[in-house]
C-alpha cells in the first residue's frame, strides 16, 4: 500500500497545485484514477505572514508543528510543505516533529544536478530570496545559487503576495517575471528555480527565458516516489 502523504499547507494556491499534481500524476504510478492517501492541514496564511513580517521563525515553526501533529493524528506517514518561504523554520521543526519531512529545496537541488545545471537563479518572496534556504541546498550539491537584483526581488515578491496567492494572474506580472528571469540569464544562470509555489501558475519552460525548476510539481512528484518507496523518509 502506498504510504499516506501529509501536506502542511501555507498558501491556498501553492498547496492546491501540490495536491492536484499528486492526484493527477498518481495514475501513471498506480493505475487509473489511483493515488496515495493525502491529507492536508493549513493554518490561516495571515498567521504565517504575521510571523514572517516580524522575523519570528519560531512562531512559523510552531504553526508548522501544529499542522504536523494534526496530520500525524490523521494517519499521515510523512510530510511535505509546498511553501518555500517557511522552510526557513524547518530546522526548528525537525527535532520536534512527529513525522519525517521532505525538504523542497533539496528536492529542487537534486533535480538541478540531475539536469546538469551549474548556476541557478532563485525567484521567490523577498523572505525566501534573502534567506539561505536555497544557497545552502544548492551549494551542498556543487551548484551556485544566484539572487536577483534588489529591484527584481521587490517586484516579484510584491506580485506573489499581492496577486498570485490570491489567484490573480495578470499579463503584466507575467512579463515582470520574464524580465527578471532574463536578467538572471544575463548574470550567467543556466536555469531558474521557481522557488515560490505559486510562480509555476504563470511561468513555465514554455514562456521562460531560462529552463525552469518547478518547486511545486517537483515536490509533489518526490512525495509520490516517497509514498511508493519501501524505505522511510529521511527527515530532511
Amino acid at each position: 500500500m502506498p504510504r499516506h502523504i501529509g501536506i502542511v499547507g501555507c498558501s491556498a494556491e501553492g498547496a492546491s497545485l501540490c495536491y492536484r499534481t499528486i492526484c493527477a500524476d498518481g495514475p501513471a504510478w498506480l493505475g487509473p484514477h489511483a493515488h496515495p492517501q493525502v491529507s492536508m492541514h493549513t493554518h490561516s496564511l495571515a498567521d504565517y505572514v504575521a510571523c514572517l513580517e516580524r522575523g519570528d521563525l519560531a512562531g512559523v515553526a510552531e504553526l508548522m508543528l501544529s499542522s504536523a501533529g494534526k496530520l500525524a493524528r490523521a494517519g499521515a506517514d510523512f510530510l511535505v510543505c509546498p511553501d518555500n518561504t517557511i522552510h526557513q523554520a524547518l530546522p526548528m521543526v525537525l527535532p520536534r516533529s512527529p513525522l519525517p519531512w521532505l525538504h523542497i529545496a533539496e528536492v529542487v537541488s537534486s533535480e538541478a544536478v540531475a539536469r546538469g545545471f551549474r548556476r541557478v537563479g532563485v525567484l521567490g518572496t523577498r523572505w525566501l530570496v534573502d534567506s539561505d534556504v536555497y544557497p545552502q541546498a544548492l551549494t551542498a550539491r556543487g551548484v551556485q545559487a544566484v539572487r536577483p537584483a534588489p529591484a527584481d526581488r521587490d517586484e516579484t515578491s510584491r506580485i506573489i503576495m499581492d496577486e498570485l496567492v490570491r489567484g490573480e494572474f495578470k499579463p503584466e506580472s507575467v512579463r515582470a517575471f520574464q524580465l527578471a528571469i532574463g536578467r538572471l540569464k544575463e548574470m550567467g544562470c543556466d536555469a531558474v528555480a521557481l522557488a515560490c509555489t505559486e510562480i509555476p501558475l504563470i511561468i513555465s519552460d514554455a514562456n521562460s527565458p531560462l529552463p525552469t525548476l518547478d518547486s511545486t510539481r517537483l515536490l509533489a512528484r518526490a512525495a509520490l516516489r516517497e509514498s511508493l518507496s519501501t524505505a522511510p523518509a529521511g527527515g530532511t
